[in-house]
C-alpha cells in the first residue's frame, strides 16, 4: 500500500475503534502503531515508543496541566464554588432568570481557577441546580444555563486545552491566556443576555423572588475575596514576568489549598481526594498524549500533513473560507470526540496548513494565537451541541429530573450565541489579539 493509503486506513481504523467504544487513547495508539510498523520495522517502532514516552512524560511545560487540575480540585473541595454562587445570587438572583445568570457568573469565576469545562459544569450544577429548582425554575432553562456556563471553564484562563494547543504549536501559554480573556468574558456576557431574552419570551421558566438585603449581599461578596486574590496573584505574576505559567499554576494550587483550609472546608480526606482525582485525570490526559503521539508519528511518515498543507494552499479558495471549513469540521468531530483528543489528533495535521494561509495579514505568531482561540471557541460549541454534548450529559445526569430532550431544547439559544460569537471573532481578530498587544508588545 502507498503511504497515503496507509494513512487513510489508520484514520478509518481509529474511527472504527471509537465506534466500538474503545478508550480514545487506545483507539489512536493501536492504528498508529500498526501503521508505523507497516512503514518501518519492529526496531524502529520500539525505538520510537521509547523516545516518545520519555520525551512526553519528562516535558517540563506539561507539568502545568496536573497543577491546574489540582488547583481546580482544591477549589471544588474547598467550597469556593458555593461562595461564588451565593455572591452572584445575592446580587442578581431576584430578577427574572437571575439564578440562572448567577450560575453562569459563578461558572465564569470558577473557571478562572479551574481550567476544566466538565469539572466546572459538575461543580456549579451541584451547588446551583437545587437552588434554582427550589425557587421554581424549570429544568429546561436550569440545565441549559449550567451546561453552557460550564464551557467557560475552558474559555476563561486557565484552560487545559489551551495549554495543550500551546505545547503542540510551540506558542506562548501566557499570550494564549491573554488572547482568551476578552472572548471568554464576551461569552459570559452573551450568555447573560440569552438568559434575559429567554425569560422575556418564556417568563414561566424562571419566576422572580424577593431581593436579598444589602447587608447580606456585601457579606456574600466578601466570601469571594480568596478567588479574586488567587486570580490576581497568578495572572498578575504571569503577565508581570514574576513567574512562568507553570510556576503560576504551582502558586495558584498552593494558594487555593490555603484558601480551602482557611474556610475550614478542606480536611485531610478532601485533600487526599483532590490529589487522587488530579492524578487520575492527569493519567488520562497523558495516555491520550501518548496515543496521539503514536498516531501523529505515523501520519508524519505518510507525509499526509505536508501533502494536506500543500493541497490547501493551492485550492484557490479564499483563506477565510478554509478556516470556516476547519471550524465546522471541529464542530462535527465534537460529536464523537472530547476536546483533548481532537486537539492532540488534528492540530499537528491542520496547523501547518493554516499557517500557510494569508489571514488578515497577520504575522505568524499572531495568526497561530488567533486560530487557537477560534479552535477553543469551537471546541466549546462541541461540548453542548447535540447529539453528544459532554457538558449536557454531565449536567443532565446530575440533575436527574430533566429529560435530555428538554435540556437540548434549552441549549439552542446558547448555541446561537456561540455561533455568532465565533463569527465575530473570525471577522475581527483585534478582539482576540488586543490584550496580547497590550501585555506583550
Amino acid at each position: 500500500m502507498s503511504p497515503m493509503t496507509i494513512g487513510l486506513v489508520m484514520f478509518a481504523g481509529m474511527l472504527a475503534l471509537m465506534v466500538l467504544r474503545i478508550p480514545i487513547a487506545a483507539a489512536m495508539f493501536i492504528p498508529g502503531a500498526l501503521g508505523y510498523l507497516a512503514m518501518s520495522n519492529e526496531v524502529a517502532l520500539f525505538n520510537m515508543l521509547k523516545g516518545s514516552a520519555v520525551a512526553r512524560l519528562t516535558l517540563y511545560d506539561l507539568s502545568v496541566i496536573p497543577l491546574f487540575l489540582l488547583m481546580g480540585q482544591f477549589a471544588t473541595q474547598g467550597g469556593l464554588s458555593r461562595a461564588l454562587f451565593r455572591a452572584a445570587a445575592a446580587f442578581v438572583g431576584h430578577v427574572r432568570g437571575g439564578l440562572a445568570m448567577a450560575a453562569v457568573l459563578s461558572a465564569g469565576a470558577f473557571g478562572a481557577v479551574c481550567g476544566s469545562s466538565v469539572a466546572t459544569s459538575a461543580t456549579i450544577t451541584q451547588v446551583a441546580y437545587p437552588e434554582m429548582r427550589r425557587y421554581g425554575y424549570q429544568g429546561r432553562l436550569s440545565t441549559a444555563a449550567l451546561a453552557s456556563g460550564g464551557t467557560l471553564g475552558i474559555l476563561i484562563p486557565p484552560s487545559v486545552p489551551l495549554v495543550v494547543y500551546a505545547i503542540l504549536t510551540e506558542q506562548s501559554v501566557g499570550k494564549l491566556f491573554a488572547a482568551a480573556m476578552l472572548p471568554g468574558v464576551l461569552a459570559m456576557l452573551g450568555y447573560l443576555v440569552v438568559i434575559a431574552l429567554y425569560c422575556m419570551v418564556r417568563p414561566e421558566l424562571a419566576p422572580p423572588h424577593a431581593p436579598v438585603p444589602w447587608a447580606a449581599r456585601w457579606k456574600a461578596l466578601f466570601g469571594v475575596w480568596p478567588i479574586l486574590s488567587i486570580f490576581l496573584v497568578v495572572f498578575g505574576g504571569i503577565y508581570g514576568g514574576i513567574f512562568s505559567p507553570t510556576e503560576g499554576a504551582a502558586v495558584g494550587a498552593t494558594l487555593t489549598l490555603f484558601a480551602g483550609l482557611a474556610s475550614r472546608e478542606l480536611n485531610l480526606k478532601a485533600i487526599c481526594n483532590s490529589f487522587i482525582a488530579s492524578a487520575e485525570t492527569s493519567a488520562m490526559v497523558f495516555l491520550i498524549f501518548l496515543g496521539a503521539d503514536m498516531m501523529n508519528a505515523s501520519l508524519s511518515l505518510t507525509q499526509l500533513p505536508a501533502q494536506l498543507a500543500d493541497w490547501v494552499t493551492h485550492l484557490g479558495i479564499a483563506p477565510l473560507w478554509i478556516v470556516v471549513s476547519v471550524l465546522v469540521f471541529y464542530v462535527i468531530l465534537g460529536c464523537v470526540m472530547d476536546e483533548m483528543s481532537m486537539l492532540l489528533l488534528t492540530i499537528p495535521v491542520i496547523f501547518p496548513a493554516i499557517m500557510g494561509l494569508d489571514l488578515w495579514g497577520l504575522a505568524p505568531e499572531m495568526k497561530a494565537i488567533w486560530f487557537g482561540i477560534l479552535v477553543l471557541m469551537t471546541v466549546g460549541i462541541g461540548l453542548i451541541a447535540p447529539p453528544v454534548g459532554l457538558n449536557v450529559y454531565v449536567v443532565n445526569n446530575l440533575a436527574g429530573d430533566t429529560s435530555m430532550g428538554e435540556t437540548y431544547k434549552g441549549v439552542f439559544p446558547f448555541l446561537a450565541w456561540d455561533v455568532l460569537r465565533v463569527i465575530v471573532l473570525l471577522l475581527f481578530p483585534t478582539l482576540t489579539l488586543g490584550l496580547v498587544d497590550l501585555f506583550f508588545q
